[in-house]
Formats: C-alpha cells, sequence, structure tokens
C-alpha cells in the first residue's frame, strides 16, 4: 500500500454495527461488561476508547510501526516516553529544540535526576563523545525547531544501538508524509499531532509509534495511570485531517520552496534556513531521508534586532502572528520571544538563535499572495 493509499485505509475497518465509512465519535466515558472483567474489549475510556483505537492504528501503519498511542497532547506524549526513564539516567539531545521539550527536560525531570546534554547532533562526534555509561536515550528532532537543521537519523541510530541506547525521534516537522524514522531504526516516533497530522489548527493532540514492545507496554502503563489521554473528538478531528495530509502537506511543500527562494535573493535578510535550498548545510542528508524539505523555515535580518522582527511581522496580512505550526494558514512567529522564551538567552544565542530570527510556517494559500505579503512587510 503506497503512502496516499495509507491515509485513507491503514489500519481502518468498516465500523460493523452501522457500517459507517468514517469511525464514528463513541463519546462515552464507560462500557458494560458481560461480567466483572469480562468484556468486549473496553472497559473504561482512560484506558481505550475506539475512535482512538482507529487513530493509533493509522498513525501506526503511516509511519510503518506495530503500534501507536496517543495522548492529550505532544508534551503528553514527551512526559510518557521521559517516565521510561530513572534518576542518574541520561539523555543527549540537540542543542536547537524545541522550547516546550527544553522546559520539559530542564524544568521537570532533570529535578528527579535525569540528566541532559545538549549538543549539536548534526556533529556526529559531539554525538558519540557526548554518551556516557548512563546514556539510555537519544532525543532526536529533525528538521530541528527553530533553525531547520537536519540530523542524520540512521546514523545516530548506528551510534546507539551498539551502546544499548533508545532513539525517539521528534517527527512533527516533517510528518510521515516526507519522512518516516522507523524504516531508518528508530525505536520510537513521536508527533505534536496538533500540526501536520491534525492540519487545521483546531485540536491539541500527541502521539507516539514504535514496533518496540517494551516502549509501548510502558506507554500503555503511562496512559492507564498518569491519564494524559485525548477525547474521542480530539481523535476524531485528527482522523479527518490525516485524510488529507498528503494533499496539503505537498501544497504547502511547494510554496515553501518558492517562498524560501524569495527570501534567499532579498536584499534585507541575512540567511535562509531551508533544507531545499542547496546552501544548507544538510541539505544532501534531507535528500537522503526525506521524500520532500517540507514547509517550515526560518529567516534571520540583517538587522539582527527584535525590534526589526516585531516590525516585519506586524506587517504581514497572510500571515498571522501566532505559535503552533502545521495548519492550512500560513502563520508567522519569533521564537526568542514566542516558541522558545522558555530557553536562556545565553544558550539561545550559543545555538544560533539571533534575535531576529523569524519562523514561518508555509500554508495552502497561493503562493504568489504570500510572497506579495512578505515582500510588502519589508
Amino acid at each position: 500500500m503506497r503512502f496516499n493509499t495509507k491515509t485513507i485505509h491503514a489500519g481502518q475497518e468498516i465500523e460493523e454495527t452501522s457500517g459507517a465509512v468514517m469511525p464514528p465519535i463513541f463519546q462515552t466515558s464507560t462500557y458494560a461488561q458481560k461480567a466483572p472483567n469480562v468484556h468486549q474489549g473496553y472497559d473504561y475510556a482512560r484506558v481505550g476508547n475506539p475512535t482512538r483505537t482507529a487513530l493509533e492504528k493509522m498513525i501506526a501503519g503511516l509511519e510503518g510501526a506495530d503500534e501507536c498511542a496517543c495522548f492529550s497532547s505532544g508534551v503528553a506524549a514527551m512526559d510518557a516516553l521521559m517516565k521510561m526513564l530513572r534518576p542518574g539516567d541520561h539523555v543527549v539531545t540537540t542543542n536547537d529544540l524545541y522550547g516546550g521539550s527544553y522546559r520539559l527536560f530542564t524544568k521537570v525531570f532533570e529535578p528527579y535526576g535525569i540528566d541532559f546534554t545538549f549538543i549539536d547532533m548534526t556533529d556526529l562526534k559531539a554525538a558519540e563523545e557526548a554518551i556516557t555509561e548512563n546514556t539510555r536515550l537519544m532525543w532526536i528532532e529533525t528538521p530541528t525547531n527553530p533553525l531547520l537543521r537536519i540530523v542524520d537519523i540512521e546514523a545516530l541510530v548506528n551510534i546507539a544501538k551498539p551502546n544499548d541506547i533508545l532513539t525517539v525521534v521528534d517527527n512533527t516537522f516533517a510528518s510521515p508524509y516526507l519522512q518516516r524514522p522507523i524504516e531508518m531504526g528508530a525505536d520510537a516516533v513521536m508527533h505534536s499531532a496538533t500540526k501536520y497530522l491534525g492540519g487545521h489548527s483546531d485540536v491539541i493532540h500527541g502521539a507516539v509509534a514504535s514496533s518496540n514492545k517494551e516502549i509501548m507496554e510502558n506507554l500503555r502503563f503511562q496512559v492507564k495511570t498518569g491519564g494524559a489521554v485525548p477525547g474521542p473528538m480530539d481523535c476524531y478531528l485528527v482522523l479527518r485531517g490525516i485524510k488529507t495530509l498528503s494533499v496539503r502537506v505537498q501544497r504547502s511543500v511547494d510554496n515553501a520552496k518558492k517562498i524560501a527562494d524569495f527570501l534567499y535573493s532579498h536584499p534585507k535578510v541575512d540567511s535562509v534556513n531551508y533544507p531545499g535550498l542547496e546552501s544548507h548545510p544538510q541539505h544532501q542528508i534531507a535528500k537522503k531521508q526525506m521524500d520532500d524539505f517540507g514547509a517550515m523555515l526560518s529567516f534571520t535580518l540583517k538587522d539582527d534586532s527584535i525590534e526589526a522582527a516585531n516590525s516585519f511581522m506586524s506587517s504581514t496580512h497572510y500571515f498571522t502572528l501566532a505559535e503552533s505550526l502545521g495548519g492550512v494558514e500560513s502563520l508567522i512567529s519569533h521564537p526568542a520571544s514566542m516558541t522558545h522564551g522558555s530557553i536562556p538567552r545565553d544558550v539561545r544565542e550559543k545555538a544560533g538563535l539571533k534575535d531576529s530570527l523569524i519562523r514561518i510556517s508555509v500554508g495552502i494559500e497561493d503562493a504568489d499572495d504570500l510572497i506579495n505579503d512578505l515582500d510588502g512587510a519589508f
């Protein structure tokens, strides 16, 4: 089954009681049992729900995984994965990281004795040198947020496996339409399904897909015990969004390529971060492990100041100033003060995140209208 067909049919069955083509929204908190602990697959909705099951089977199918567990948000999915660790365990991750991930790692799990090392994961030697006898996990984000660096998943897997280190890839920026890390040997894939999987900026959702039984058993335990589960309506909205994943993402990617070319040649732009540009340091790696280059990009201004960035962003019309990404509408944001505001300034600057850096999530509007909007903002 090819990918475009999977977005419609992966793991899906016609609902047997009614013949419904789309999985119904099972809006219930509990299920009748024939006798104590004798039930038809479900007992309590925190543990499982048929709408959620349909979505989990779909995401697992898209990622080429045996199973998937869904959560109330991407951060909740991350939280469940981190709870596999114990005090003294060590995690290697990127220094160009989503601000919410950095906050969760440093403010929640470090105080409980989990150690984190933040490195440039495009430097394989640095990744290898960061490993200690207590390293249990490599948390890989690629493309990275917000500098759009490309991390070589297969190369890091080859470093991690001989050392019995789990590899988890945050695949939010790419989506399974463009990148499938499990096919490259990763142990698990995490999504903020709020973004490209949902695709319409109307739901908060998270998911982890894996063929590793130990990981999935742990996640099922976290679902049951921690309770950070999505409601059936949330699952339905993500499932509906996935039906158009291919056409939405491809249109956004096509637009992003044109916008990246426009920004790259603009006299007021200092640098453009987009893996589709041949000048991108990891362009060849992106060509190897992605089916296309994505719809996210960022750029800096020659006037490297927050004031210049704010002036530019407040002058757009079709690009809405807002956090998040991956919807059908184009969004623009200022990472230093928005999505990455929780990262100290010295840490941001050391990672290369400048004050004037502007991040764009390219939507499915007409590319010429979007380019004219940016040109007017300059």
